[in-house]
């Protein structure tokens, strides 16, 4: 989330994952950006406002960065935002990624981690 990296259109389609950076979430006008997961996406109001509730309203990333670094409950509030957000995220790109009717785009390869680096480990 803080580096703009993951499951966002924007990179998706930076990438060649997604054919557009649109938001897929919500009525699809906006640019899927880690900003505009944090901010505005009314997909994830639910989450944000547990977030709010110990950040504060200010979600740009200079304000955010500032709180978790002074707090470890801000810390706590942005991770579980983030790990939630990004597991839903995730697993509808697998799903659209699985569609019948989804564009050739390039796909994942692996697994997280354990398929990037499969090769490393010692055999079970």
């Amino acid at each position: 989330m803080l580096t703009g990296h993951g499951c966002f259109g924007a990179y998706l389609a930076q990438i060649g994952r997604e054919l557009t950076g649109r938001c897929h979430h919500c009525d699809g006008r906006e640019k899927d950006t880690a900003q505009h997961t944090l901010e505005s996406c009314p997909a994830w109001a639910r989450e944000r406002e547990d977030l709010i509730a110990v950040v504060g309203g200010d979600l740009s990333l200079a304000a955010v960065v500032a709180r978790m670094a002074g707090s470890r409950e801000a810390f706590a509030a942005v991770q579980t935002f983030c790990e939630s957000v990004l597991l839903q995220k995730e697993g509808a790109e697998r799903v659209r990624e699985a569609s019948a009717d989804a564009p050739m785009i390039r796909r994942r390869r692996t697994g997280r981690w354990r398929g990037r680096f499969a090769l490393l480990l010692p055999p079970p």
